[in-house]
């Protein structure tokens, strides 16, 4: 009989292991609420047991608006010291909460240096409630990452029964349980109610074991803002992020990045200084493209990555080379 495959389920809190005393609490377990576990949280889904051989620690028990910059380089090195010093670990489930799970998806694709699954999960309603999706949610990621077929493809989110890619994927409704999505290329595949998992695309951007961030050697990361560009808007935000002296910024600009005057005046004026800018479209989809112009200012263009994504592969670009150059290559290539 073949042994099961060994998946590690990593907690780092969030809704998925919120519970309160009243079962119709939706909106309140933030405040009123305390966080279990990740081993209480196996122990409400015994059926995973029969997908997998589960290993389970706690990372961390934090709300996801408390975890960014200062705590992904920690979550990416744990990924990586596991999958060093316990080999025969097959996947890794690590949960978090939905505000930004994918964020901290995007960075651990570029960052985990593994081909093996890493997939996350979490939840749009606490575990106490009534019609909660915690169970599911977890039973489902532990299904995806014990599954030959999900190597490879980078780290995954894994909601409401779908496969995202942690580039593509976005949140977008506060409230409701289908809110992940990949606006301009869909999902990766589902993890479906018959207990079949199917993927039906990969994503070709590089991943992984193929990008140079190195996180090891990342002690912080450099400091990247966002400004937004919107009818009216001056000069005031990017002048802030230029006086702060902040190693780089993102613009996200209307349609394909254009940003109001005298915004673009100021950014450019914050080149000249050493700040790196990318811009960014404030759309759901599609790219900025490189112009002429664009060009010739020395702007970097995001392509099709949304704002707060762009903000993150310029930060770790930037522990890597300040090359204008380099840093467009990356972002047409991750």
């Amino acid at each position: 009989m073949a042994s099961k495959p060994i998946v590690k389920v990593i907690g780092t809190g969030g809704t998925i292991a919120s519970v309160t005393s009243s079962r119709l609490d939706l909106t309140l377990y933030p405040e009123t609420g305390h966080r279990i576990l990740i081993k209480e949280s196996l122990d409400r889904v015994p059926e995973v047991n029969e997908l997998a051989e589960i290993r389970s620690e706690d990372l961390m028990s934090e709300a996801s608006t408390f975890i960014g910059p200062s705590q992904w380089p920690r979550i990416a090195r744990h990924i990586n010291k596991v999958f060093r010093e316990e080999p025969e670990v097959d996947g890794i489930v690590l949960t978090h909460g939905t505000g930004t799970m994918e964020e901290t998806a995007y960075f651990l694709q570029l960052t985990v240096k593994s081909s093996k699954p890493v997939v996350m999960t979490g939840a749009m309603r606490p575990a106490s409630a009534l019609g909660t999706d915690a169970d599911l949610n977890l039973y489902n990621a532990i299904r995806v990452a014990a599954h030959p077929d999900a190597s490879g493809r980078g780290v995954l989110v894994v909601l409401n029964n779908q496969i995202h890619s942690g580039r593509d994927v976005t949140k977008t409704d506060p409230l409701h349980v289908e809110t992940f999505k990949d606006y301009d290329m869909g999902l990766l595949g589902y993890a479906d109610p018959d207990g079949e998992v199917v993927f039906y695309r990969s994503t070709v951007r590089k991943h992984t074991t193929a990008t140079p961030f190195d996180v090891e050697q990342i002690e912080s990361l450099p400091r990247v803002d966002i400004v937004s560009s919107y009818a009216g808007s001056d000069a005031l935000l990017v002048e802030a992020v230029r006086r702060n002296g902040s190693a780089g910024l993102v613009l996200a600009g209307v349609g394909g990045g254009s940003v109001e005057s005298p915004g673009p005046k100021a950014a450019m004026e914050a080149m000249k200084e050493g700040m790196t800018v990318a811009l960014a479209s404030r759309t759901a989809n599609g790219r900025v493209v490189m112009t002429p112009g664009k060009e010739r200012d020395g702007f970097i263009v995001a392509d099709n990555l949304l704002p707060h994504k762009a903000r993150i592969l310029l930060m770790l670009a930037l522990t890597v080379t300040k090359d204008r150059r380099a840093i467009q290559k990356m972002f047409y290539e991750y």
